[in-house]
């Protein structure tokens, strides 16, 4: 389960037997929400959030600081998705200190 990014707080993992489309989970606390980034001709078209079972889902304030961030860093997360699922390389945690 590799941690790729820390963003105050917030925690975003892949689990390491994942599937696409390209996803990323992320914990804030106690609570999870899987975030799937829906590509377009190289660009990120939408997010679609999903919920993960068993597990009380982010709140929607918590939601837009991720989107935010997404919106943002999407790049690095699909190169760091291509470097663990495709090319089987360990992926190193960015822990961003900016605020978006």
């Amino acid at each position: 389960m590799p941690k790729i990014f820390e963003y105050f707080g917030y925690i975003f993992y892949f689990y390491s037997n994942e599937h696409e489309p390209i996803h990323v989970h992320v914990i804030h606390g106690d609570k999870e929400s899987i975030f799937d980034l829906i590509m377009m001709n190289g660009a990120l078209e939408s997010i679609n959030v999903r919920t993960r079972k068993g597990v009380e889902a982010l709140n929607d304030k918590e939601k837009r600081v991720v989107e935010a961030f997404i919106n943002k860093y999407y790049r690095n997360i699909i190169e760091k998705w291509v470097k663990f699922f495709v090319l089987k390389q360990a992926v190193r945690c960015t822990n961003i200190k900016k605020k978006i």
